[in-house]
């Protein structure tokens, strides 16, 4: 089942303010998160590893990162001090680098799991090849249902993806067939298109919004399919060779 979290009592936008993964959990270090932070401990302590950050002089890591288990970028806002303590709190097997990306809100123009990503048409080729090496996932260059800001439309684990309501069955038959697992179309926090900002999951886990509705959860849950305990495993090959497509 989804959880309903908010920040610092009055923001339902969590995904905003961190960014979960298989391997690990970004939370913003920004004042007023400490109840936030628990609410992911909640569920993730002892499991991997919960990192308080920022990223220059924001706490709105979730639309500055992307990452997923195999690593972290950064963009060039980030400093010197908080690369190195990401690099000290993360596993090992987690490469962080910093990208010299202009948009960066690396959040807002990438969705990924662990093997594909969909990015923002006008991204950098450089930048296309770093999230290629440092992700190690496959890169497309896509717009969702004419938007290009795919990261802040689009919410991927290895297990399924929500995109913006308005996305058309045909788009998101092609959009399936790219990142190889179920898309469903849907809304957040009592209608909002913007499924990162109010939805953060992983393979087990899913976060939502405290606005998000009865039925906007339900369809969360059908998609993502979190399970009330964590795994016995915590970083695996959940992938599946097939493509089918919720509408």
């Amino acid at each position: 089942m989804a959880i309903r979290l908010q920040y610092d009592n009055n923001t339902c936008e969590i995904g905003v303010y961190s960014k979960l993964t298989n391997a690990y959990c970004l939370v913003s270090s920004t004042s007023g998160s400490t109840n936030f932070f628990s609410g992911f401990a909640s569920k993730l302590r002892g499991v991997i590893p919960i990192v308080m950050t920022s990223i220059g002089e924001s706490g709105t890591i979730g639309t500055l990162c992307v990452g997923k288990k195999n690593g972290l970028l950064l963009p060039h806002t980030t400093t010197d001090q908080q690369v190195q303590h990401l690099r000290d709190s993360l596993p090992d097997r987690v490469l962080v680098q910093r990208t010299e990306e202009p948009l960066c809100a690396l959040g807002n123009a990438i969705a990924c799991n662990d093997y594909f990503a969909l990015v923002h048409p006008k991204l950098e080729k450089e930048t296309e090849e770093i999230i290629t090496d440092v992700l190690g996932v496959e890169v497309f260059r896509q717009t969702i249902a004419n938007n290009e800001l795919v990261g802040s439309y689009c919410s991927l684990s290895n297990k399924g993806g929500m995109v913006h309501p308005d996305t058309k069955v045909e788009e998101m038959e092609e959009l399936a067939s790219l990142v190889q697992v179920p898309l469903v179309a849907g809304t957040v926090n009592r209608g909002s298109p913007a499924i990162s900002a109010g939805l953060t999951v992983n393979d087990w886990t899913a976060f939502c919004g405290s606005d998000t509705t009865s039925i906007e959860l339900s369809v969360v849950n059908s998609i993502f399919k979190p399970i009330e305990s964590h795994p016995d495993f915590v970083i695996g090959d959940l992938r599946k060779p097939f493509i089918d497509t919720y509408v």
